[in-house]
């Protein structure tokens, strides 16, 4: 018995050809080999499926029975392995109906979900979108198994293996938002003394106790209260709003905050770089279309999202 590996599967395609012509010159020239290639080929056949194949007759050649048993299943394969090898078709997301999965905080979801949906709900109304909250350790098994298509987040706090792909998305810094009435920030300033013998609002969707900006005071000796830890950003803003606690927080957010409390926002008197958001997904999903195509809409809503820091804080 002939084993897989022992199998020239490029025969498959000569058997195929003999089959329909019934004719090794015929065969040859639909094939662009010469007719005793041809020959050579249909006795490797025979040989490896211990079978005649084809048997001259008075009125031609003609398959044997093994030979008329293996035409449907040969032609089934062949048609398999040209879907398999054909080069993916264009994803019309007009007609789609593929489910993605984003894995993401709800510092993404406030910024980029709304835009992102409605886009969409307008180009895809088959596609169905569903989101994740972004695990720790990275959910690297997820985005290699298909169970994530990708991961939003701050590259700092995700901390992605470097083989895996990623863009940046837009950057962004931390600032402070405190009640319209709390005595501090009035003229828009804040001391580090003044931000260390505040109460603090600290939004930790682990429930750790420190952060970024803690590790950064613990560097200098010092420490901050924290007074109260929630776990997403939902209740933050009418929670500061009525308290005399600080929250630190990204910029972006807080100028969002600003439009749903009574807040106001003063830059927070501590040297820490701006932070990187970005998009991970496998590698393993660059050529797909539809993959890609979802990757575009994230950008895009992305680069809207990206005017300068400054000039948004101007604006208001």
């Amino acid at each position: 018995m002939t084993e897989l590996h022992n199998f020239d599967l490029n025969l498959l395609v000569a058997f195929d050809l003999l089959m329909e012509e019934k004719n090794v010159s015929r065969a040859a020239e639909r094939m662009f080999v010469t007719q005793s290639a041809m020959s050579h080929t249909l006795q490797r056949l025979r040989q490896q499926l211990d079978d005649p194949l084809l048997v001259k007759t008075p009125a031609g050649m003609k398959p044997t029975d093994r030979a008329l048993s293996l035409v449907d299943p040969v032609k089934a394969v062949l048609r398999d392995v040209k879907r398999l090898i054909r080069a993916p078709e264009e994803f019309d997301p007009s007609r789609s109906r593929r489910r993605f999965v984003i894995a993401a905080t709800d510092y993404m979801d406030l910024l980029v979900l709304p835009p992102l949906v409605e886009r969409i709900a307008l180009a895809a109304p088959g596609v169905d979108i569903h989101v994740k909250r972004t695990e720790s350790p990275f959910p690297e098994a997820d985005l290699e198994h298909n169970d994530i298509d990708v991961v939003l987040g701050f590259d700092a706090v995700l901390k992605p293996p470097a083989y895996l792909s990623r863009t940046k998305l837009f950057d962004d810094r931390m600032a402070c938002v405190v009640s319209r009435e709390h005595s501090i920030g009035k003229n828009g300033q804040l001391t580090l003394e003044e931000y260390v013998s505040c109460k603090h609002m600290l939004i930790s969707r682990t429930g750790a106790r420190v952060g970024l900006i803690d590790e950064w005071l613990a560097e200098r000796g010092l420490t901050r209260r924290i007074a109260l830890i929630v776990p997403h950003f939902l209740s933050a803003p009418f929670i500061v709003a009525k308290t005399d606690m600080i929250l630190s927080l990204p910029e972006r957010i807080a100028n969002d905050f600003v439009d749903l409390a009574p807040l106001n926002i003063v830059p927070i008197p501590i040297e820490l770089p701006a932070y990187d958001l970005v998009m991970v997904w496998h590698p393993l999903h660059d050529p797909d279309p539809a993959h890609r195509w979802l990757r575009d809409q994230i950008a895009g809503i992305c680069g809207e999202l990206d005017t300068p820091l400054a000039a948004r804080s101007a604006a208001r």
